[in-house]
């Protein structure tokens, strides 16, 4: 007998299906992380009742799927709480759904079909089931497929990328034999949708772990399938004179994931692929040094074509490409003003930390230290550049005033001259002051 201290809410509904003379068992990661001593944020449950039982049981509960799983939600957690008929699964001719499904009778033939050992325990309250050595494998840190490797992918190839993001999470080793048949099935990625494969590869970027889950990507050919661009990184040689470079292209790229502060999945993928337009804009000069002349735009590019291939929301690729294609920004300590709001302007004032985390990564993961006088320089003067006027909603004098002064109608005309007084005021030649603003409106009243 095991027992774990359970949430009252879960207590109450492994109560109400005992008592209504059914079985009912928490499985799956709850299970698993109850075993690990961490906090439970998923709570999925099996049971022998069938749908229609389980909705007489449940109050609230939604059923609107072909595969059994009842969802209930519950006050005080995020995520409702899902609870699913025993099944039996055969076929996969898509490598993600069965062709044929039924009802299972028995806990051991829904448990079979599971995907690693360390997610395939039940616990119905007091007893722990485990099958197939899932607790062996926890306290190996040992990341195992169920049974047949090669047959649990066909049946949902997107376990692959599963097994890659739950090592990393976990800091666990994939089994040997469940590697090889990632490594000998990963084409089979590509019957996923891309959908499906983008949440994975940001839930891995929104890990602990990002570096080892994307470096088990390309050890495990996934990467190849899912994004070909980086596998052409590898082996691009930086190192030359002048040039801080110690790493290859794709292992810079790697490394700079590895030492990006932000936790945000978007700027993390925008770090591991910042320079990725390198490869086709290498040069050696006779003189050894190596160049990669206007990479940042090819780079720009290949993000568009990542954001699209995977099925970015239109904020997510605006906040992706623009964190690429203005990485290769100037740190000058004789920039204007004018500069570094142009800077802010083209990167956007809410991206502006993410881009610092970015290019802060870039340097580490290139051999280079954390910062420098001027990237400190330049930080400073982000914040009194915005101090001062930075849009034109920002100047004193609105288009209200522009109107009464000048005795305008509602225009563009409105517009065109608050634009020019913005300007003026960006460029430090007028006070942006209501009083002088609106004097300065006396020139406009001939044109």
């Amino acid at each position: 007998m095991i027992n774990f201290k359970l949430p009252i809410e879960v207590q109450e509904i492994l109560i109400k299906f005992q008592k209504n003379k059914y079985e009912i068992y928490i499985v799956g990661g709850a299970v698993r992380d109850l075993l690990m001593g961490k906090i439970v944020y998923d709570w999925d449950f099996t049971t022998n009742a069938e749908p229609e039982e389980i909705l007489k049981i449940v109050e609230g509960g939604l059923y609107n799927n072909l595969y059994g799983t009842v969802f209930t939600t519950v006050d005080g957690y995020e995520k409702p709480f899902e609870i699913t008929t025993y099944r039996k699964e055969e076929g996969y001719s898509d490598s993600r759904h069965p062709d044929k499904l039924e009802w299972g009778k028995t806990l051991e033939e829904d448990l079979k079909r599971r995907d690693f050992t360390i997610n395939s325990f039940a616990y119905d309250g007091e007893n722990l089931i485990d099958l197939y050595d899932g607790q062996k494998d926890l306290d190996k840190k040992v990341l195992r497929a169920v049974g047949d490797p090669s047959a649990r992918f066909n049946e949902d190839a997107l376990r692959m990328i599963r097994a890659v993001r739950i090592a990393g999470e976990l800091k666990f080793e994939i089994e040997k034999n469940t590697f090889e048949a990632i490594q000998q099935n990963s084409k089979l990625i590509n019957n996923i949708a891309k959908e499906r494969i983008k949440d994975e590869l940001f839930k891995i970027l929104k890990s602990n772990n990002p570096y080892a889950g994307i470096f088990h990507l390309k050890e495990s050919g996934l990467m190849q399938e899912i994004l070909p661009e980086m596998m052409k990184c590898f082996g691009v040689e930086q190192k030359s004179p002048s040039r801080h470079h110690i790493y290859d292209v794709g292992t810079h790229l790697l490394m700079s994931l590895k030492e990006c502060k932000s936790t945000d999945p978007v700027t993390r993928f925008a770090t591991l692929i910042h320079d990725i337009g390198k490869p086709q804009t290498y040069r050696k000069l006779p003189t050894g040094v190596i160049t990669f002349y206007n990479h940042e735009m090819v780079s720009t590019r290949i993000s568009e074509n990542i954001a699209d291939r995977l099925k970015f929301s239109s904020k997510e690729k605006d906040k992706f490409v623009k964190l690429v294609r203005f990485h290769q920004f100037t740190v000058d300590e004789n920039q204007t003003d004018s500069a570094i709001r142009r800077f802010i302007t083209n990167v956007g004032l809410e991206y502006v930390e993410d881009m610092l985390d970015l290019r802060v990564a870039d340097r580490l993961g290139g051999g280079a230290s954390e910062t420098s006088w001027r990237l400190e320089d330049f930080k400073k003067r982000l914040v009194e550049v915005q101090k001062q006027p930075f849009a034109i909603k920002d100047l004193k004098i609105n288009g209200k005033d522009v109107m009464e002064k000048l005795n305008l109608k509602p225009g563009p005309k409105v517009g065109e001259i608050l634009e020019k007084l913005f300007n003026e005021v960006v460029e430090n030649k007028l006070p942006n002051e209501k009083e002088i603003l609106i004097d300065k409106l006396s020139n406009f009243e001939n044109e």
